[in-house]
């Protein structure tokens, strides 16, 4: 179950081995395994998006540039219209049964498995819970939970294959930041990228074997979408570029497939500067005009369905396809809860508690 589930009047407490008789009890040791994923608004009105992509832009690990230039344009010209934008993208996909965004529905499911499997294995010692980097729940909130609830060890699990500066090291880097804040400081492992892991290259495959076995025709063109980074992270010593190229290849072998199989893009592209490339909406464009009908688009950096896949990818890009004289888009959902997604990040989070349990 996951922490967050968990009245701290209910947590089993104990008196500390060899301590004297009227030493305050405190929470029985236990391990946590802190899911971490980018982030969700609130809401979808204005001042919710706001708060939420003010937070987000204002990261100097997504937006590196002088505060000095970048927050007046940001807080006075960007954050003026744009939040009108994302408000109207998130409210295409949002949830309105749970009146929350897709992605901390899957992220809370997700948590919701691991913490059954986890615990299956190794019973109450494990405490399983979930954190947004932006927005709520708060890294902070959650580290500083389990803490309290005995959580004397702590696994931090970036829900990132691929490794980013502007993903898996900004999640770290607030988590680091509350443990500056910590009197008690629990220890602390991170995870890091695993799109080599073959559980993960497997479910990944599944997925798009089970898609083109969905399809009425088989796609002429795979498409791996990635999320963009400006170009001149690469020169700056980021790895996410190449180790994206690697997932495809790895995912084409996985998959039996000849060389030029599947095609890499990226997606998300804004601000001036050069990009990687090639962007996945000029891509998908291209592929129509040279006569391709039928394509399908996977998302191998993302762990969960999100407004960059739901809206950007099955709306906005395939948009650009069917413009450009496609006639059928197939959208691969990311792994979200499928078991063998769970499984893999089961196997790896247990490799990564090596020694703690």
């Amino acid at each position: 179950m996951s922490t967050s589930q968990v009245e701290p009047e209910t947590m089993e407490r104990q008196r500390p081995a060899h301590a004297p008789a009227d030493h305050t009890s405190v929470a029985k040791p236990k391990v946590g395994v802190v899911l971490a994923n980018l982030g969700t608004p609130d809401a979808t009105d204005y001042w919710s998006m706001r708060r939420y992509l003010s937070e987000f832009l204002s990261d100097k690990r997504v937006v590196d540039y002088p505060s000095w230039k970048w927050q007046p344009l940001l807080q006075l010209v960007i954050l003026s219209r744009r939040p009108f934008k994302s408000g109207e993208a998130y409210r295409s996909i949002w949830n309105s049964e749970k009146n929350e965004s897709p992605l901390l529905t899957i992220t809370r499911e997700q948590t919701r498995k691991m913490a059954e499997a986890l615990e299956a294995r190794h019973g109450d010692r494990v405490r399983v819970d979930f954190c947004m980097r932006y927005g709520n729940p708060s890294t902070d909130s959650v580290l500083r939970r389990l803490q309290a609830e005995g959580c004397e060890r702590i696994l931090f699990f970036p829900l990132y294959p691929q490794y980013a500066s502007p993903t898996t090291a900004t999640a770290n880097d607030q988590a680091f930041r509350t443990l500056m804040r910590l009197k008690w400081q629990p220890a602390i492992r991170t995870v890091p990228a695993y799109f080599e892991h073959s559980a993960y290259l497997e479910a990944l495959a599944s997925s798009v074997r089970e898609a083109y076995a969905a399809a009425e025709t088989p796609p002429e063109v795979l498409v791996a979408s990635y999320h963009g980074v400006p170009k001149r992270f690469l020169t700056e010593g980021d790895p996410y570029h190449c180790q994206c190229q690697k997932t495809t290849r790895l995912l084409r072998e996985r998959l039996g497939w000849p060389e030029g199989g599947i095609h890499t893009a990226f997606q998300s592209q804004f601000g001036p500067e050069e990009w990687v490339g090639p962007p996945t909406v000029d891509h998908v464009a291209e592929l129509a005009r040279q006569g391709k009908k039928h394509i399908a688009v996977v998302s191998p950096a993302f762990s969960s369905d999100c407004v960059e896949t739901l809206e950007e990818i099955n709306e906005e890009i395939r948009d650009s396809f069917l413009a450009a004289g496609g006639e059928r888009f197939t959208y691969v959902p990311c792994l979200n809860d499928r078991d063998d997604h769970i499984a893999a990040l089961v196997a790896i989070a247990e490799n990564e508690l090596a020694g703690w349990l």
